[in-house]
């Protein structure tokens, strides 16, 4: 695997290529989430930027089973619970914020999990480095969403974006998001129904999946008043 700095003063490396499509994060770790990313981010880390060449995603966990890439894990305890429940699949995370990539190597560790990695930089990227219909799933739970109508070109539920997720998908495997923000849910809705090789799972919102574990931000949302919505949508065959 490959390093990273854990000095969180060390600003996030420009993207490689396009829009980013995130805000580069550091922030202040604990002393546990510093000895975390510093004992743990060699086996279990990938850094996007320092990889070279196409990617086998199978060959970060060294055994062929199913994969799945979470977009955007924030402080990992949604990913550790579903990698926990799911055995037989493997969790592929991505993430910019230091502190989250630390909490979830930790749980990791705590949790004994064999089928969790953790990248670090722009998930884009790594998914370009990608074979066609190397992953089961991909999950985008409440990425940013750029509210500002000139932002919204950064925003990863776009076309061009959800064709390249959806190629990486095999046949049969879903692309599933969801945000607490209204607007993007619609505008969520209308590009993944736009895309003419994946289909509504649920024909609309779908009901909240037991699997997607509720995280504190999720709280937070629904105290604050603001509904949740999911959507499943699965690459034909």
């Amino acid at each position: 695997m490959t390093s990273i700095d854990p000095n969180p003063a060390v600003p996030v490396a420009p993207p490689a290529t396009g829009i980013r499509t995130f805000h580069p994060r550091r922030g202040r770790m604990s002393s546990r989430q510093t000895d975390a990313l510093t004992r743990l981010w060699p086996a279990y880390g990938i850094g996007i930027a320092d990889l070279d060449g196409p990617v086998d995603p199978a060959g970060f966990f060294g055994r062929r089973a199913p994969v799945v890439l979470e977009i955007g894990s924030g402080m990992g305890d949604a990913t550790a619970a579903m990698a926990a429940a799911d055995p037989d699949r493997d969790y592929l995370a991505v993430e910019v914020h230091t502190p989250g990539i630390a909490h979830l190597l930790d749980l990791v560790q705590r949790h004994g999990l064999r089928n969790v990695r953790i990248a670090e930089g722009d998930a884009l990227d790594l998914v370009r480095a990608m074979p066609p219909g190397c992953l089961d799933a991909v999950h985008v739970f409440f990425p940013d969403p750029w509210p500002k109508l000139r932002h919204h070109k950064r925003r990863i539920i776009q076309p061009a974006h959800v064709a390249l997720l959806r190629s990486r998908l095999t046949g049969g495997g879903t692309l599933h998001c969801a945000t607490d923000w209204a607007e993007y849910a619609g505008s969520m809705r209308s590009t993944l129904t736009a895309d003419p090789e994946l289909d509504d799972v649920y024909a609309g919102y779908a009901p909240r999946p037991d699997h997607r574990p509720v995280t504190k931000f999720e709280r937070r949302a629904l105290t604050a008043g603001r509904p949740v919505f999911d959507l499943i949508h699965r690459r034909r065959p």
